[in-house]
């Protein structure tokens, strides 16, 4: 194996590893807080490499294959473990070994808690994952700042609304009609919202702000009238500016939001045939970009790690049976009910789930076999 595939490994496992854990042991506090039994805590599935016990009877151990991870409950039905993907064991009640529990077992039993303490233990490990991502977003602003992307102007295309207002190639845009400007596409919106009014601009030019008046001139598209400048821009990234804990803390947030956000339309788009499903990327992919994020820098990197927690916690919230929303809707049926769903419906169930989940992960498995062969 070359140096540089196996650094790139090497970062996948640590990245997967640091995601995985975050999102575990947000089931195993919640889960601890609630009084359940915790009885292994696995990073990584099948036989154990090495392990320990904790003080409360938890066996923290690392085993043989490191894509994912899981946390065993006392009182959960023995289905196995399960994928990175699925990284909590199922809920259903082993009617069985319920029987033969005794009062002190059924304590610390995950499944004889309330729906809502089961509910609370399984959505904590999304939870944690958008958290993590919030404090690490918020860490990159408070210590090491965000960039200050400024837009510069290109050319000024001549008989331009942007020439008539005194526009200049090199002129860096600084607000537009009262709003900051920090990415070209800002630009784009106002100025096509605006057919034929008078907008305040301000650009800095030589070190020196200087304010103008732009009228962008009138167009059709699509059978709409939308609004021209008549120039050319692109994004430069300009100096960190480091943001106090409050607004670090803002920062994060949005941050955070905005990327779920994006994941949701792209998500959207493939379920209504506008996106390319050839564009997903699994573990390969994954594995890929952990290298590249890696020889970028350790900021590259934890910036990489937020985003995939996001979309780790993203995608374990679907209501699909198998993962965390599968069991969180199963649960919304168990309150509605005042029962849990039968067995036979959960099995089918999370047959059904891990049959759409294999099919999901062998499919993005092929794009990225696809993608690297360049077939």
């Amino acid at each position: 194996m070359e140096f540089d595939t196996l650094n790139t490994v090497l970062w996948f496992l640590v990245v997967l590893s640091v995601i995985v854990f975050v999102h575990e042991y947000g089931h195993y506090w919640v889960a601890r807080r609630n009084g359940v039994r915790v009885e292994v805590f696995s990073i990584g599935f099948g036989p154990e490499i090495f392990g320990w016990y904790a003080k409360d009877g938890t066996r923290w151990r690392i085993s043989a294959v490191p894509l994912g991870g899981y946390v065993k409950m006392y009182g959960m039905a023995e289905d196995g473990e399960n994928s990175a993907v699925n990284v909590l064991e199922s809920g259903a009640d082993d009617t069985e070994g319920s029987s033969q529990m005794t009062e002190e077992d059924k304590k610390v039993s995950f499944a004889h808690k309330t729906v809502g303490q089961r509910a609370a233990i399984v959505a904590a490990g999304p939870a944690i994952n958008f958290l993590f991502a919030i404090l690490v977003l918020a860490g990159i602003a408070l210590s090491v700042g965000v960039p200050q992307v400024k837009v510069a102007v290109g050319e000024v295309f001549q008989g331009s609304a942007a020439e008539s207002a005194g526009m200049s190639k090199g002129d860096t845009i600084v607000s537009l009609n009262g709003a900051k400007i920090d990415n070209p596409q800002l630009v784009q919106e106002i100025i096509s919202a605006s057919p034929g009014q008078l907008l305040p601009v301000v650009v800095l030019r030589d070190g020196e702000e200087i304010a103008l008046n732009v009228t962008p001139l009138e167009a059709d598209q699509d059978g709409a009238t939308v609004g021209r400048l008549g120039i050319s821009m692109q994004g430069v990234i300009g100096e960190h500016e480091r943001l106090n804990p409050l607004a670090a803390a803002w920062f994060g947030i949005e941050k955070t939001f905005s990327i779920t956000g994006q994941a949701l339309t792209n998500i959207g788009k493939l379920l209504i045939g506008e996106g390319n499903f050839k564009d997903l990327g699994g573990p390969i992919a994954i594995a890929q970009m952990s290298g590249q994020a890696a020889e970028q820098g350790a900021l590259q990197l934890v910036f990489f790690m937020a985003v995939l927690s996001i979309n780790l916690g993203l995608i374990n919230l679907f209501p699909i049976p198998i993962l965390d929303g599968g069991h969180l809707l199963f649960m919304g049926f168990e309150a509605l009910r005042g029962k849990p769903l039968s067995e036979r419906a959960q099995e089918y169930g999370f047959r059904i789930g891990l049959a759409l989940v294999l099919l999901l992960m062998v499919s993005v498995t092929w794009n990225d076999i696809v993608r690297v062969l360049g077939l």
